[in-house]
């Protein structure tokens, strides 16, 4: 007898992750009473779906830890002590007096609502967490090096800078720091971070020597103010180099796990020797994981004005549709945009029928681990009962067409009608706001291409002039059946092309009266444009 597959928790990559993590903590020896995750928060332009990407990831292994009966915790760093590089596309040109400055001491630049622009930033993130639902712990770092909670592996680096020179030189051939201190001083004299080369280390004093000399950051030089100063550098008024800063919050944090972008690897890489080399501290187990693009094929960038915000997403899907987004798949590049938005929402529908028994998966693997998506979409906290499912293009067509002032009742009129509210209409009234955003700020429904044969590009054709002929629901319905019947297509088939073309799904409410709720003239645009492979 065939024994059955071994299911590590949900049978997720995540389930699976953070067995190994475990592993490798019991290997070395480290207590398991808290294991911690992390990531790091950009503060110096507004938060992506990359970088929220970030975010959840590292806090699903936080909770497959927990599964696994471990106490876990999940930090959400924010690097706000970092200066300001670059002015976020979409912010005043004025923001420049402002580059090399820490974000944190930068004024808010949305009416100080906050109390600088990094905490401004870090909200918008913290936000969306707020909005997903997980659990963190936020720290500033900032606050972090005022409060001193670096400070010993500060000096333990600041003692051993020449050292970590060397494995910078080693793993990326960067010399910069073979005669410079990986610690960049706040000049006393103008507040600038990024311009201040710290040159020699006090050991007694527990001080470096720094010149206000300038420093070139994306490619536009900074100049310095010539101040000649020393800094304390426990005193909170200056920071370490990433190059050296991650392997400092891993081993003061104690973190076990973090994952991160490919953009970075070359910064963890380093980080993995001067934490085990320099700090006497095993690195934490990484995963690295490939950055999303924008359709055109950029990174997904704070300050090149293609950023895809989650607070965007979340005006047209749910939280949980993003979490799938991020959580389907840890490795490969991909594109994205705000039109895969209809797309994952009809595919957690789709999950959701797994996950409740309405579609059977034989292989009870791939069962396992759809179901566990689901949860983990659901971080873990599932509801008892399955939600309306729609397609999403059905709700945008009679979104279109629904008279102004009652939208949402024509709609919920129309659903009843077609039979969408029998099972119950739990999440109706948040996926009628999305369809109605939708519609309000991009009019065009959503498509997605469908391929057709030339024998079904022909049925098309001739119903689109049968519905032109017609006059009300019954004929549009029986057109349908004379164009299959005159081609010897099978009515069914043709049925589920039309639905593919109209709804993006293989079935849908009765075809005749659906026509006439949206509207005969934008059934034949949406058919033509199929035909022209729009």
């Amino acid at each position: 007898m065939v024994s059955p597959p071994e299911i590590i928790g949900h049978g997720t990559w995540y389930d699976k992750a953070a067995k190994e993590l475990i592993e490798r903590e019991l290997r070395l020896g480290r207590s398991l009473d808290l294991i911690r995750t992390e990531s790091g928060l950009g503060a110096s332009g507004f938060p992506h779906i990359g970088s929220l990407g970030d975010c959840i990831r590292n806090y699903a292994i936080a909770l497959a830890v927990e599964e696994q009966g471990y106490k876990a915790e999940y930090i959400a760093f924010s690097d706000d002590k970092d200066g300001l590089r670059k002015v976020p596309a979409g912010l005043p040109k004025e923001l420049e007096k402002w580059l090399g400055y820490p974000v944190s001491d930068i004024p808010d630049p949305f009416g100080r609502c906050h109390e600088s622009f990094g905490d401004h930033m870090s909200s918008l993130l913290l936000e969306a967490l707020d909005v997903i639902g997980v659990e963190y712990r936020f720290m500033s770092g900032a606050r972090v090096y005022r409060q001193g909670l670096l400070n010993r592996e500060i000096i333990e680096i600041m003692e051993n800078a020449e050292r970590a020179g060397r494995i910078i030189y080693e793993e990326i051939g960067q010399t910069k720091f073979l005669n410079s201190l990986p610690y960049f001083p706040v000049c006393e004299n103008c507040g600038r971070i990024y311009t201040t080369n710290a040159y020699k280390y006090l050991p007694d004093e527990r001080k470096v020597l720094y010149r206000c000399e300038g420093m070139e950051v994306k490619g536009r030089w900074l100049e310095g103010c010539g101040y000649e100063g020393e800094v304390d550098v426990t005193a909170g008024e200056g920071k370490l180099s990433w190059k050296v800063e991650f392997a400092a919050r891993w081993k003061a944090l104690d973190i076990r796990f973090e994952a991160y972008g490919k953009d970075i690897a070359d910064s963890v890489k380093v980080n993995d020797r001067i934490c085990r080399e320099i700090l006497g501290h095993e690195p934490p187990m990484h995963v690295q994981y490939e950055m999303f693009l924008d359709k055109g094929g950029r990174k997904i960038s704070k300050s090149a004005g293609n950023v895809f915000t989650p607070q965007v997403w979340f005006r047209y899907g749910s939280p949980q549709s993003l979490n799938l987004l991020l959580l389907k798949r840890f490795i490969g590049t991909r594109s994205v945009g705000v039109e895969d938005i209809p797309v994952y929402m009809d595919e957690l529908d789709r999950l959701e029928d797994i996950y409740f028994n309405r579609v059977n998966i034989e292989d009870p693997k791939e069962r396992a681990k759809l179901r566990g998506l689901y949860e983990y979409c659901w971080l873990l906290k599932p509801p008892k009962e399955p939600s309306v499912h729609i397609p999403y293009r059905l709700l945008v067509n009679l979104a279109r067409v629904a008279p102004e002032g009652r939208e949402e009742e024509y709609i919920r009129e129309k659903l009843s009608e077609y039979g969408y509210l029998k099972r119950g209409a739990r999440g109706l009234e948040e996926r009628i706001r999305y369809a109605l955003n939708w519609v309000r700020d991009f009019e065009e429904p959503v498509r997605k291409p469908v391929e057709l044969s030339a024998e079904e590009a022909e049925a098309v054709r001739r119903l689109i002039g049968e519905l032109r002929r017609g006059r009300g629901a019954d004929d549009y319905q029986s057109a349908v059946f004379k164009v299959a019947r005159s081609l010897g297509l099978s009515p069914r088939r043709f049925f589920r092309t039309l639905y593919l073309i109209l709804l993006g799904e293989p079935q849908g409410p009765r075809f005749g009266p659906y026509v006439e709720a949206i509207g005969v003239e934008n059934a034949i645009g949406e058919l033509e444009r199929a035909l022209e492979g729009d």
